[in-house]
């Protein structure tokens, strides 16, 4: 563990944490946000990442990203952002790894047919099933529901990306979503500031690692060859430069070469800004930074017109290519009749599941079938859909 003395002032110390909603006594060889990483790792919620997609189903192949793998990439970038910065690399980590918790199977697909299903029931948002997730679904000690994670990790879940209510929030015209709202009525998170320098830490590695392995995904795939990257800011001279230096160069490694040196222009391009940032800002307390009204770690202009470049191939050349549409009309298709039946059929759920329900249709059986269908890896949900959905399977 890293000594207090060795942080940035401005840095979430362990030792000042505002605690956990439900007390329990310390540990004398682990600081709280190791504890809180280290529950993360052993929840049930995270084991079930290696079956969720990223942007390919599962079966499609081994070699491709999952939510799993994803996280932990996601879990060593910002580790060496907060190791750089001088930040909890304990707490980033725990961020990091928590962060895609909450996301249904299939995906953004899987996500946008549940919140449609759920439109008339409050609605579907990973980030809000990530900390309902931590705080209630999670069922692994006697003494509370969730894992009873602190303050600092709690908040950093819920605001990573940025305030959610205030001036400063990211998507205003979006109504709190109910978990959220819920839970903080009876555990302020402070929603209308940004989170902690850490949980800052944590979203822009996930900017880092989706937009650089989405790359490496799709021509693995085959969605798009080298030479289609060509006109895209910064990733275009990237690989340019390694064929040039490493000519006659296989695909694979083509990729692989390009991708960590996009990775870590990247990193550098964000250690470079926040510490400009930090230098004229100048803070002293993860309070100052909190309440700063922008974030204190950020990319650099330039980066920030790069990624959006980037994303935009990603988006026209991966994420809408005919063979991924196919795959996601199919998931909305099974995550829509999923819900649909349950929803009519409650008694068709598992009976530890029915037990929390109150009759077909209702706003609460609805809410929970959306837990158990959020819950589900890509594998179990089109099994369980030939299950319920099929006359000749077998129950």
């Amino acid at each position: 563990m890293r000594p207090a003395g060795n942080l940035a002032p401005f840095a979430s110390d362990p030792d000042q944490s505002r605690g956990r909603r439900h007390a329990e006594p310390g540990s004398g060889s682990r600081s709280d946000f190791q504890r809180d990483r280290d529950r993360i790792v052993h929840s049930t919620a995270f084991r079930r990442l290696q079956y969720k997609t990223q942007v390919f189903v599962y079966h499609e192949g081994d070699h491709y990203r999952t939510r799993l793998t994803h996280s932990l990439e996601v879990a060593q970038i910002a580790r060496s952002i907060a190791r750089a910065l001088a930040l909890n690399e304990d707490l980033a980590e725990a961020l990091a790894l928590a962060h895609d918790l909450g996301h249904t199977p299939f995906g953004h697909a899987g996500e946008e047919a549940l919140d449609h299903c759920m439109a008339g029931f409050g609605g579907f948002d990973h980030n809000a099933q990530t900390l309902r997730i931590l705080t209630r679904l999670e069922r692994r000690y006697a003494a509370f529901e969730g894992l009873n994670l602190a303050w600092e990790t709690l908040e950093g879940v819920v605001k990573h990306n940025g305030p959610l209510l205030g001036p400063a929030a990211r998507r205003p015209e979006r109504p709190l979503p109910a978990a959220i709202a819920e839970y903080v009525g009876e555990h302020d998170l402070e929603l209308g500031t940004h989170a902690g320098p850490e949980a800052q830490a944590a979203a822009l590695a996930d900017d880092i690692a989706y937009n650089n392995h989405d790359i490496d995904d799709g021509l693995r795939a085959g969605l798009f060859a080298p030479h289609d990257l060509a006109d895209v800011p910064l990733v275009g001279p990237v690989f340019a430069d390694v064929e040039r230096r490493f000519p006659g160069i296989e695909t694979a490694r083509l990729a692989h070469e390009a991708v960590r040196r996009l990775i870590n222009a990247m990193v550098e391009d964000l250690l470079a800004e926040s510490r400009a940032r930090i230098a004229r800002f100048r803070p002293t307390t993860v309070l100052e930074v909190r309440g700063l009204g922008q974030p204190l770690l950020a990319f650099s202009a330039d980066m920030r017109v790069n990624n959006a470049a980037l994303q935009g191939f990603l988006r026209l050349r991966m994420y809408r290519h005919w063979r991924v549409n196919r795959m996601t009309s199919k998931a909305r298709r099974v995550v829509r009749e999923l819900f649909e039946h349950l929803l009519a059929e409650p008694n068709g759920l598992p009976p530890e599941w029915q037990a929390l329900t109150d009759g077909p249709g209702t706003p609460r059986t609805a809410r929970r079938v959306a837990d158990f269908i959020a819950g589900m890896t890509d594998r179990f949900a089109l099994a369980e859909h030939r299950r319920l959905l099929d006359p000749h399977a077998q129950s």
